[in-house]
């Protein structure tokens, strides 16, 4: 059999790397999922799911042979603000109709529209963004129980201030040696990835060294299904 597009040439050695890169990204792209779905202020389960099915369905219908999908973080902020406006099921139907306008300036051939951003909007964008994420995550960096979300990043401020003395020293020594490890492995070992083993080395000190002193996803959030989820027709209506 002859392999042809973006198939050709594809051999054992091109399989093998997939493969090791495919569990890699797996491994790294379910925490990251949850920890996205967290953020964005809906249950860990919906970040596998969405990470499970979009991964397969960008890997394949994407254009690329080298092509790596997985969590963003770029829109939590987003996704934030509409659930805590909106809820859970309207942001299905505004990622629905997101999908339907990405589609069509896709076929109208509007992508190169955005050459004319201008570069400040662009960047001043991703800087909010990274601020955004950084102060939601505090918060879970120090350990601190009962923080509310807010839509306002200084009303999420004072909600970090005021849980402060529930401050939890094992919760920051296992994010400390997680950071750690993301900061030296890429000047140490540049071919491993330093997301993976911050990942691996937290988990087990957290496991080994602190046990039962650190929230888990399990304990936060309940068990998670062990299936994926019942497939359902959104509810659209022209309200």
């Amino acid at each position: 059999m002859k392999w042809t597009g973006r198939f050709k040439n594809y051999g054992m050695a091109a399989l093998r790397k997939d493969l090791i890169s495919g569990c890699i990204v797996g491994i790294v792209a379910i925490p990251l999922g949850m920890a996205f779905a967290i953020a964005s202020g809906v249950k860990p389960e919906y970040g596998l799911y969405t990470t499970i099915v979009a991964g397969i369905l960008i890997s394949l219908l994407g254009g690329s042979r080298f092509q790596i999908g997985g969590p963003t973080g770029a829109f939590i902020p987003i996704l934030l603000a509409i659930v805590m406006q909106y809820g859970y099921e309207n942001l299905l139907i505004a990622g629905f109709l997101a999908g339907i306008f990405l589609v069509l300036m896709g076929l109208l051939r509007l992508g190169a529209l955005i050459k004319f951003i201008p570069r400040p909007v662009t960047i001043g964008f991703t800087a909010g963004i990274a601020v955004t994420i950084f102060s939601g995550q505090i918060g879970n960096f120090l350990g601190l129980r009962g923080v509310e979300r807010h839509e306002y990043f200084y009303e999420n401020m004072k909600e970090i201030v005021l849980r402060l003395p529930s401050l939890n020293i094992y919760s920051v020594l296992t994010a400390g040696i997680c950071l750690a490890a993301l900061l030296l492995t890429p000047k140490y070992l540049p071919k491993v990835p330093g997301s993976l083993v911050g990942i691996i080395i937290s988990t087990l000190a957290a496991a080994w060294l602190f046990p039962g002193k650190v929230t888990t996803i399990g304990s936060a959030y309940g068990a998670i299904p062990g299936g994926l989820p019942g497939f359902h027709p959104i509810s659209l209506a022209w309200d």
